[in-house]
């Protein structure tokens, strides 16, 4: 295999590749217990109300978001630390082992813990994504390998939801953790035999692919005068506005994915009353959506640039783009008439949603050096899963008597946070330079 991929002369395109397939399997655990709640809650709550099960499932959900945000922040350290090949071995490793021991839960105490540990592990997924694209792609093809990135997120929401409830056919909510735990360690063999090192390394890259990447990542920097990356300590990167920028766009943005990925089970059975072979014949819609937003943002950002714009006025307008997508649609979605509707309604704004976070996931690889991405994309993802963490706790509450209205309106608002931090604290899309004063 290796062989033949040196010859074409395409690595980076496998490297990517394994990156989304363990994106796939990252969706497919996280949604495991939202799709399979309608069947854990019956076992092990028959006698409380619907939205009881509903405020023991948001605590749940947000202990494994409260420490996802956590491991966002430590895994941007961790993958600054050893690197790509080791960072995605370890995440994946440690976010199998807990998916599996979900098996074991017996109650929200012990289901808790385990999604706590699944929390902070599959954080590593993200600032290891965007590390890996920093590390294997020239600046012209990084919103697009970012797109391919987070198409892995919504194919595995496609598969996720009709193959677990599928599979409760034929086994228990236990065994169906198992199953999707030992999956992702399956993964680990691919990863191992084909990313052997960095590109400037590799020993399977040809001369010409490792050239055309390296010089690739080179090209701003030569067009501002200095051949050298500006890798700022942690402080001198939070003394930057720019980065602030990247942190409030992405605490802003990110809650609106988990919004959908936490509750659309949850409203399926709640709304419309349906069980978990049904919700598995409608949940998986929107992800249709999230899947071809992720690949539409990045080519729209590739064809922008090949045209001529600068990365400045790609990642802003690709990321304006997709939010005026959104922000309408949140309030169709307050009264959509049926779940057919609905869920379609849902894939339109995760569409958008995915047209714009995969140009505010590129902006640290577009505004530092490639040893401070993993950090700031770290911070950002912290500051995003906490953001997250607020408005899942906030849910059952929000939506008390299966009205969904305010969660909608809140969806709206964080679409228009997003967009004035892009504008507002982002002056230009561009390498930061070192600053004498406190970068503002």
């Amino acid at each position: 295999m290796a062989s033949q991929v040196k010859k074409r002369g395409g690595l980076r395109w496998w490297v990517v590749g394994l990156i989304a397939l363990a994106t796939v399997i990252n969706y497919i655990d996280r949604q495991a217990l939202g799709v399979l709640w309608p069947d854990i809650a019956a076992d092990l709550y028959p006698n409380e109300t619907t939205d009881s099960r509903k405020e023991i499932y948001g605590w749940i959900t947000g202990s494994f978001i409260f420490f996802y945000a956590m491991g966002q922040f430590l895994f941007g350290k961790i993958f600054d630390w050893i690197g790509t090949r080791l960072g995605f071995a370890l995440s994946i490793s440690v976010w199998s082992i807990a998916t599996a021991l979900h098996a074991f839960a017996a109650g929200a105490w012990s289901f808790a813990i385990f999604r706590s540990i699944l929390g902070v592990a599959e954080a590593g997924n993200w600032p290891g994504a965007a590390k890996g694209n920093a590390e294997w792609f020239p600046t012209h093809e990084r919103a697009f390998a970012q797109g391919i990135f987070n198409s892995g997120a919504a194919i595995g929401g496609i598969l996720a939801i009709p193959a677990i409830a599928f599979m409760t056919v034929y086994f228990s909510w236990q065994m169906i953790f198992i199953v999707v735990g030992i999956i992702g360690l399956l993964w680990l063999i691919p990863w191992f035999l084909i990313v052997k090192a960095p590109p400037k390394y590799h020993p399977n890259l040809s001369e010409e692919e490792r050239q055309y990447i390296l010089s690739g990542q080179e090209t701003t920097d030569l067009e501002s005068g200095d051949d050298n990356e500006y890798n700022p300590s942690t402080a001198q990167l939070f003394a930057h506005k720019e980065s602030w920028g990247v942190i409030l766009a992405s605490a802003a943005i990110d809650p609106i994915w988990w919004l959908f990925i936490v509750w659309i089970p949850i409203y399926l059975n709640g709304v419309y009353g349906m069980d978990v072979k049904e919700i598995g014949l409608y949940g998986w819609v929107p992800y249709v959506g999230a899947m071809f937003g992720a690949w539409f943002g990045g080519l729209l950002a590739q064809n922008r640039l090949k045209a001529g714009w600068d990365v400045n006025k790609t990642r802003k307008w690709v990321i304006t783009i997709g939010c005026l997508i959104m922000f309408p649609s949140f309030f169709l979605l307050m009264n959509p008439g049926s779940p057919t509707l609905a869920v379609i309604i849902m894939a339109v704004i995760l569409f958008g949603f995915q047209t714009s976070i995969g140009n505010v996931q590129t902006l640290p690889s577009d505004l530092f050096g490639k040893n401070t991405v993993g950090t700031l994309a770290g911070a950002a993802g912290a500051a995003a899963k906490l953001a997250a963490f607020g408005l899942t706790i906030l849910v059952p509450y929000l939506t008390a008597g299966e009205n969904y209205t305010p969660a909608f309106y809140v969806g709206a608002a964080l679409t228009a946070i997003a967009l004035l931090a892009v504008w507002g604290l982002i002056p230009r899309v561009e390498p930061v330079r070192p600053v004498n004063n406190n970068g503002w």
